[in-house]
């Protein structure tokens, strides 16, 4: 009878979560702890699920933003084939790595080693990439995002891509490339499908983006613009702007352009439109116009007509 392989969880999210639940209901694998810390506000998998998981199997649960020396003592004592690890709060050194006899695999949203580090969907639309990648890869104690990639995945993306069809696509691919993953490395652990290059030109860290830093700089062009109403959608807190003192939160647009020169500050309303059902304002921006179809003012989302009503409004 062939050997169960022992599975450790380490991290967070809603896309661990479900690959846990794909793991123990294999027979192949046997999950033999949990390790996890604070969820962070967009999750929608909290520590407490996995805790109810850990329950469920009666395996050892862990609840901590960092993975102390007794800690390490509880995942020594679960006997470790390999570890499977995704947005866990602090970096793993070596030391902890190599209690799993196959190492850990990290999940990550991004196309390495382009991306390493933080909110990488977000900047690869920020910087209009063609695409977004999805990469497992084994951990190297102490170092962001490095490793032997296992197995990789992309989604194609344009400057009309949401990071919430992107976050959506992570969430439905994360467990089945972790799956393929130690799949692999079961049948053959020396299996790698990809060294990350070590040429710093190609290496690239991303560090963290927070809600400040969706308000909107009208001066830019109409693709920056809507690439930061993209980036900074849900489920993050949105892109916004003000009209005199109130917040405006723009969560749907597209490009527009007109045939002819126009004269404006950026910013400006330059067309209030209502065709039937569908409803939209046009801004001036610092090269190209913004069609706004979707806001949201004061936790109300609503179309655009409802609240800007003359063209001598502008944003600021």
């Amino acid at each position: 009878m062939k050997k169960k392989l022992r599975v450790g969880i380490i991290g967070r999210t809603e896309s661990l979560y479900h690959t846990a639940k794909l793991i123990v209901n294999n027979p192949n694998f046997e999950i033999v702890h949990f390790i996890t810390s604070k969820e962070a506000p967009e999750y929608t998998k909290k520590a407490s699920d996995f805790e109810q998981l850990a329950n469920d199997h009666n395996v050892p649960f862990i609840n901590s933003p960092k993975i102390y020396e007794d800690h390490k003592k509880i995942i020594k004592s679960s006997n470790p084939d390999i570890g499977i690890s995704m947005n866990y709060t602090s970096i793993i050194d070596s030391s902890i790595i190599n209690i799993y006899k196959m190492g850990i695999l990290n999940a990550h949203g991004g196309d390495l080693p382009k991306y390493r580090g933080n909110a990488c969907q977000a900047w690869a639309i920020l910087n209009g990439e063609k695409k977004i990648g999805l990469c497992v890869h084994k951990m190297v104690g102490g170092e962001l995002d490095s490793g032997d990639i296992i197995t990789r995945k992309y989604f194609d993306i344009d400057f009309n891509t949401k990071i919430t069809q992107v976050m959506a696509w992570i969430l439905l691919n994360t467990p089945q490339l972790f799956y393929e993953a130690i799949m692999k490395l079961s049948t053959n652990p020396s299996y790698i499908l990809e060294k990350q290059s070590t040429n710093t030109n190609k290496i690239s860290r991303c560090f963290p983006l927070n809600p400040k830093d969706g308000l909107i700089k009208w001066s830019k062009s109409n693709y920056e613009i809507l690439r930061l109403i993209n980036a900074h959608n849900k489920p993050y807190s949105g892109a916004f702007s003000f009209i005199k003192d109130k917040k405006i939160i723009i969560w749907d647009a597209e490009l527009s352009f007109y045939s002819h020169s126009i004269y404006a500050v950026p910013g400006q309303i330059t067309e209030i439109k209502r065709i039937g059902e569908i409803s939209y304002v046009e801004v001036a921006c610092g090269e190209g116009i913004l069609k706004i179809k979707k806001i949201e003012i004061d936790r109300k989302i609503i179309s655009p007509d409802k609240y800007i009503k003359s063209i001598r409004s502008r944003f600021i």
